[in-house]
């Protein structure tokens, strides 16, 4: 009887071993596309966190997820991160699957900041405490909070970069721009090209820049119409060919790019390289946003002149940070109550600082922070 006790004993710490084993895999991993990912609970028993993001297509969102869990998880919490494919109703799927598992909390990265209304309200009429990451969550009460970077300056950044690079306050100029824009459902988009057009369109107006694509926005509110849905590289790619194609012949150049981040500025330096452009003879200013590795390698081979940096990790602490300050009943940590209006209420936000990265502070800013590693840039 002994020996049966103790093999018994055996084997049910076994089989708790090898089910925490899995439960920490699944929540490693960032879970998936399924409504059940990622939310077995593991040895913490804080409660659990649903994060909602849009795609894997974009390194910065795998970068996010993947951090966000590892520090809630670190503080106790379980979580269960799901990625969208950008396909919205598949997000509101997977919101709703992950209210039906009563979380403390929702994190929440849109794909399209004004289709979550209705989901939101069935969070909220369990209690359930919301949180937009990164991008604004419109038309609706239910949204909490709001953390992100300050958006306007990330634009503003690009804007005055192509102004000091170019001297525009005392070169005479003209010279050849070319504006992009964010993808219209994206509500950061606008405060990019704002920040930036708020820079550079007194000079269009001037003359000193030309935009022979005729794609330039008479006002900040017009940014959607050059915005590249998805923010995909390929079709930015396709649209930057058109505009080469169409108005930069008989020897014309483009001497800068607004570009509003590195996936769409990946697409451009396609077209621009497929175009006989040459890095030290004829390549633009190209500007960009989220340092994405190969965005980093660009630029260390001249071929993307900067990137607005928002480490990532520093706004997954911060959102963290609130999740564990919901869950405590604390105050809730904000600096920003006047500027996100969603249509329905001003959202109480906290804003991080973004940083300009060029050629020349690569490795002081993203290899000495330890965002990225020597050898992974090759250097």
């Amino acid at each position: 009887m002994k020996l049966k006790t103790l093999v018994a004993g055996l084997t049910g710490v076994a089989l708790a071993m090898s089910m925490a084993a899995c439960s920490q895999d699944r929540n490693a991993t960032g879970g998936t596309s399924t409504s059940g990912a990622a939310t077995t609970a593991t040895s913490t028993d804080g409660g659990l966190v649903g994060i909602a993001m849009p795609t894997k297509s974009l390194e910065r969102w795998n970068n996010d997820g993947a951090h966000l869990v590892e520090v809630l998880e670190g503080m106790g919490y379980t979580t269960s991160l799901q990625y969208a494919d950008n396909k919205v109703d598949q997000q509101i799927s997977q919101i709703q699957n992950m209210i039906n598992s009563d979380p403390k909390v929702l994190v929440i990265a849109s794909i399209d900041g004004t289709a979550l209304s209705p989901v939101l309200q069935t969070a909220a009429d369990k209690g359930i405490k919301v949180i937009a990451y990164d991008r604004l969550i419109n038309d609706t009460p239910n949204v909490d909070y709001y953390a992100t970077f300050d958006n306007y300056q990330v634009g503003k950044l690009q804007g005055t970069y192509i102004e000091e690079q170019l001297d525009l306050k005392n070169a005479a100029g003209p010279f050849n721009l070319e504006p992009f824009a964010g993808s219209p459902d994206d509500n950061n988009a606008k405060f990019f090209f704002s920040g930036a057009w708020d820079i550079l369109s007194p000079y269009v107006t001037s003359g000193k820049l030309v935009v022979p694509s005729g794609k330039a926005p008479a006002t900040n509110d017009d940014w959607a119409s050059i915005g590249i849905q998805a923010w995909k590289s390929e079709t930015a790619q396709s649209e930057m060919q058109n505009r080469l194609n169409s108005f930069y012949t008989g020897g014309k150049k483009v001497n800068a790019v607004l570009s509003p981040n590195d996936s769409l500025a990946l697409g451009i330096e396609q077209a621009l390289e497929g175009a006989g452009y040459t890095v030290g003879t004829d390549w633009p200013i190209i500007t960009g946003q989220d340092a994405d590795l190969a965005n980093v390698k660009n630029m260390l081979d001249g071929k993307q002149s900067m990137t607005v940096w928002k480490d990532t990790r520093s706004l997954g602490d911060q959102v963290a940070k609130m999740v564990d300050q919901i869950i405590k009943g604390s105050k809730v940590d904000t600096n920003d109550t006047e500027t996100y209006d969603n249509g329905n209420k001003v959202v109480p936000s906290y804003l991080l600082d973004p940083q300009v990265v060029t050629k020349d502070t690569v490795e002081s800013a993203l290899v000495g922070s330890g965002f990225y590693t020597a050898d992974q840039l090759g250097l």
